[in-house]
């Protein structure tokens, strides 16, 4: 079973919104190549951030962040 990973739609968001990297990195407090690597899927937002990328772009959270695979058990 693959590991659970974090998928995201944000750079769809963007393109729909006009908005570049940069914009959305101003709009969230956090640099430009910060919201590259979440594009990416290189590093995961703190669940702050993802709430800021969610607002920033107008929608929940639920709506630009999705969990794929299933998570370890405890």
């Amino acid at each position: 079973m693959p590991p659970a990973q974090l998928k995201n739609v944000i750079r769809r968001l963007r393109f729909e919104r006009s908005m570049t990297q940069e914009e959305l990195a101003l709009r969230t407090g956090v640099s430009r190549q910060t919201i590259m690597s979440i594009e990416r899927g290189k590093t995961n937002p703190s669940v702050l951030l993802a709430l800021k990328i969610a607002s920033a772009l107008g929608v929940d959270v639920e709506h630009v962040f999705t969990m794929e695979g299933k998570l370890a058990p405890v």
